[in-house]
C-alpha cells in the first residue's frame, strides 16, 4: 500500500516563518554583506549622526593660538614703534636747521632770503625717519625671527603713528607759530628763529617704508626657510 502523494503547492512545517516575524519569500543569503545596517546607525562612519561636518566647522571656526600670539606681537610691536616716535620729535627739534627771521616793525622778512633752511627741516626729518624705521626693523627682526606678514603691518602701522606724534611734538616744543606776536616781542631788526614745520608731508611714510624693507630683505635673507621634501624610497621588488 502506497502512501499519498504530498501536493506541490503545500509548503513544509519548516518553511513557515516564526510567529510575529514577517513573511519572507527568498532565503537571505549568508555573509555579512547581507546584513543591513540597524535603524540609527549612520551611513559613514566618520560622519556623527545630526548635522553633517558639524566637526569640522567647529574646530575652525576660531583663530588658532599661533594667529592669535602673532596677531598680539603685532600689536605690542606697533605700541613699541609709535611710543619712540617721542625720540624722534626730540632729535628733529634738536637736529634740523633753524630758520632766522628778522623784523623791520611793519613785516617780517628771512635774515638770508637765499637759504635753504626750511627745506633742510624737511630733509632732516626723512633722514631720521628712515633710520629709526630701519633700526625698528632689526630689532623687531631679532626678537621675532619667525614673525609673519602681521608683524610687518605693525612696524608700519606704527611707523606712522611715531612720524605723526614727532612731527606734532617737534612743532609743539620749537619756536611759537605766531610770528607776528615772537617779532613784536623781540624789537625791530633783532632776529629770531622761525617755527619748526614739515612742508612735505610725504615724510610722514618714511618711517613705515624703511621698516618694511629692511624687515623683508631680513627675512628673505636670513629668516627661517620651510625644510627641503625629501626623495620617495623606492620600494625593494621582494617586499610585498
Amino acid at each position: 500500500m502506497t502512501a499519498p502523494l504530498t501536493p506541490h503547492d503545500q509548503h513544509s512545517p519548516h518553511d513557515e516563518p516564526a510567529e510575529g516575524g514577517p513573511p519572507s519569500h527568498e532565503q537571505q543569503p549568508a555573509g555579512d554583506s547581507a546584513v543591513p545596517y540597524p535603524t540609527g546607525y549612520p551611513a559613514h562612519p566618520g560622519q556623527a549622526s545630526g548635522e553633517p561636518g558639524q566637526g569640522e566647522h567647529s574646530e575652525h571656526s576660531e583663530p588658532g593660538p599661533e594667529l592669535r600670539a602673532e596677531l598680539v606681537q603685532a600689536s605690542l610691536v606697533a605700541i613699541a614703534v609709535a611710543v619712540s616716535g617721542v625720540l624722534l620729535g626730540l632729535l628733529w627739534l634738536w637736529l634740523a636747521p633753524k630758520v632766522p627771521l628778522v623784523s623791520d616793525g611793519s613785516a617780517v622778512y628771512l635774515k638770508n632770503s637765499e637759504g635753504e633752511d626750511a627745506v633742510g627741516a624737511d630733509g632732516m626729518f626723512t633722514l631720521l625717519g628712515l633710520a629709526f624705521g630701519a633700526v625698528s626693523a632689526i630689532i623687531v627682526f631679532l626678537l621675532f625671527r619667525h614673525g609673519g606678514i602681521a608683524l610687518v603691518i605693525g612696524l608700519a602701522v606704527g611707523g606712522v603713528l611715531a612720524s605723526v606724534i614727532a612731527w606734532r611734538l617737534g612743532v609743539w616744543l620749537g619756536p611759537t607759530s605766531d610770528v607776528v606776536a615772537h617779532a613784536k616781542a623781540v624789537g625791530k631788526g633783532v632776529t629770531f628763529d622761525g617755527p619748526l614745520k614739515l612742508g612735505a608731508k610725504g615724510a610722514l611714510l618714511a618711517w613705515s617704508v624703511a621698516a618694511m624693507v629692511v624687515h623683508l630683505a631680513l627675512t628673505g635673507l636670513f629668516g627661517p626657510r620651510d625644510p627641503e621634501p625629501g626623495l620617495p624610497i623606492a620600494s625593494s621588488p621582494t617586499a610585498r
